[in-house]
């Protein structure tokens, strides 16, 4: 049979055809004597032909790659086509019956050469289809990473001016109050020596005339002046007696740069050992054409919830799947979703329970009470909030109680324990300082403190329920400033979501699997759902479905959303995605 298509290389990705005249089957074999590309019926009659009995012939994946021609240096009209394993070296079959070669072991270097193509081949895949992928990844981790740290560090630079500026404020106040005292004081004094003046004018006066009374009697020519008119017993009067004014005195600061330092906040660098960044491993199976992208698989290890999020999406209505009662508290207030398939409620009375997902109470402790002030860690530790004694607690499961952090000045108001890190985010509230967010790492080590915008603004007043979003995104409610304050984990100010009508009172938060927020409304009695960016989408309850006073809020992992009212102790169960 004659040859009429070109071969088509071995590299191609595109589809084969057999190579034979008039065939547009399917390329399914390959012979490796005659380097020809072939169908099953087409082999068949190759292989029927006698001279081609011996031919060999394979699945395509095995075929042997053809040699390039390279003429043998020593017989220019030879091919190279064997190899010498003694002398590791390529051959024409003619140097392999000279005496430099004589007994020695050869073999085909066609077998030799597909080896080493197949080892360039899978290693260009691996270079094309994980190191390369893999880099870049890492290298927009790297950008990702100095886009954070300035953020961060511009974040510090608002946070330390609008300290220094509230520093500055107060060293004004201070002056101007002790300037103020000081003029008072010196008012004082100069009109006691004013008045003490006008004693000593009087008295001058006064001897002023004394003189003018004794310089008449000696001008006097008559004896009666002196005898009849000047008193025998004249006395001067006594020099009015005054005293002299104290002043007051300046005892300047004994203060240092570190006393500065101090009143101004520190800059502070941990120790902390850098960590590697994670590259993920490459699978070690075939590289071949048909090798799947290891960049994509590191993506897909990388996001395995977002894979399971892709296959999600809001329901066209909301479902009402059961409701039960909570023993132990007046109201629900706050849900705290436990690990061990359990949940914590709280009513707005200090009442603290822990029920199963029948709604049978196992455990129940009195608390100072407050709305988001309990979350449960990755470990099951219950950690909640003492604002009374400005201490937050924990409680492990062997039931030991511990104070885990102090909190100073600062009234903790609510707290959530972070799924993607373990941190603690805790909403904190002081007099005359309005609100804060401070993270805190597993240990209790403070980390991060949020207060204002990059405009120098504070950016809470009482931030009584947090939570986190998929992005790391820290969400409040906070009823005081009537909005759902938002930051990205650098704290840097996203968006401030300030309801639907004129009116917005929030209450519970919480984010689900899919990015969005979900808070509730006191002033409609609606929970409200958001996008990731802030975005209404709808009222997602409503009091068409029974809910009448929403006041918390919680989606488990398999995305039943739990909602808390004000005046039953019921907990009612929802599916809302599919």
């Amino acid at each position: 049979m004659a040859l009429s298509k070109p071969k088509i290389p071995g590299t191609a990705q595109h589809f084969l055809e057999c190579g034979f005249e008039d065939c547009e089957r399917n390329c399914e074999f390959y012979c490796n004597s005659c380097h020809q590309q072939m169908c099953k019926s087409c082999r068949d009659q190759h292989l029927k032909i006698p001279e081609n009995k011996n031919h060999e012939v394979v699945l395509y994946q095995q075929r042997k790659r053809q040699l390039p021609v390279e003429k043998c240096k020593i017989h220019p009209t030879k091919d190279i086509d064997i190899f010498c394993e003694e002398c590791n070296v390529p051959l024409c079959s003619k140097c392999s019956t000279m005496q430099d070669h004589r007994g020695h072991q050869f073999i085909d270097l066609e077998v030799i050469y597909t080896e080493k193509f197949e080892i360039c081949h899978t290693e260009l895949s691996k270079i094309h289809n994980y190191f390369v992928p893999t880099s870049q990844d890492l290298q927009r981790e790297v950008r990702e990473d100095a886009t954070e740290v300035k953020q961060i560090m511009d974040s510090i630079r608002t946070s330390m001016k609008a300290e220094a500026e509230s520093l500055k404020n107060m060293v004004d106040t201070v002056l101007s109050e002790n300037m103020e005292e000081l003029n008072q004081i010196e008012k004082s004094l100069l009109e006691k020596l004013q008045s003490q003046e006008k004693t000593f004018d009087d008295y001058i006066a006064y001897l002023s005339d004394l003189v003018k009374e004794f310089q008449s009697y000696l001008s006097s020519t008559e004896l009666s002046n002196f005898t009849t008119k000047l008193p025998e017993n004249l006395k001067i009067k006594s020099i009015p007696e005054t005293t002299k004014p104290v002043t007051p005195e300046f005892s300047p600061a004994q203060y240092s740069k570190n006393d500065v330092d101090k009143l101004l906040g520190k800059i502070t660098v941990t120790n902390k050992k850098e960590k590697l960044r994670r590259v993920e491993p490459m699978e070690i199976a075939s590289f071949s054409t048909s090798m799947k992208s290891t960049s994509q698989q590191t993506k897909q290890d990388k996001h395995v919830k977002s894979d399971k999020k892709q296959t999600l999406s809001l329901s066209a209505s909301v479902t009402k799947v059961r409701e039960f009662n909570v023993p132990g508290v007046d109201n629900v207030y706050h849900v705290s979703l436990d690990q061990s398939d359990r949940l914590w409620i709280s009513d707005n009375d200090g009442n603290l329970v822990q029920i199963d997902l029948q709604g049978n109470v196992i455990q129940k402790i009195k608390t100072s009470g407050g709305s988001g002030y309990h979350t449960v860690t990755q470990d099951g530790d219950l950690i909640f909030t003492d604002q009374y004694k400005k201490v937050i607690n924990r409680i492990t499961q062997d039931n030991n109680i511990t104070e885990f952090i102090k909190t100073g000045d600062w009234t903790p108001l609510s707290i959530h324990s972070s799924h993607i890190n373990g941190d603690l985010l805790v909403g904190m509230w002081k007099i005359g300082e309005v609100g804060k967010v401070t993270r805190y790492n597993k240990t209790g080590k403070e980390l991060q403190n949020i207060q204002r915008d990059n405009k120098g603004q504070k950016l809470y007043s009482e931030p009584h329920y947090i939570t986190e979003n998929i992005n790391g995104d820290i969400c409040t409610s906070d009823w005081s400033k009537k909005a759902v304050v938002v930051v990205n984990k650098s704290g840097q100010h996203r968006f401030s979501y300030k309801g639907q009508e004129s009116e917005f009172n929030p209450y519970g938060i919480c984010t689900d699997v899919l990015g969005h927020i979900l808070v509730c409304d006191g002033v409609s009695d609606t929970v409200h759902l958001l996008d990731q960016d802030g975005q209404f989408l709808s009222l997602l309850l409503t009091q068409q479905q029974g809910v009448e006073y929403p006041r918390s809020v919680c989606v488990d992992d398999e995305n039943n959303l739990y909602v808390g009212q004000r005046d039953t102790n019921t907990l009612t169960v929802y599916k809302y995605i599919k």
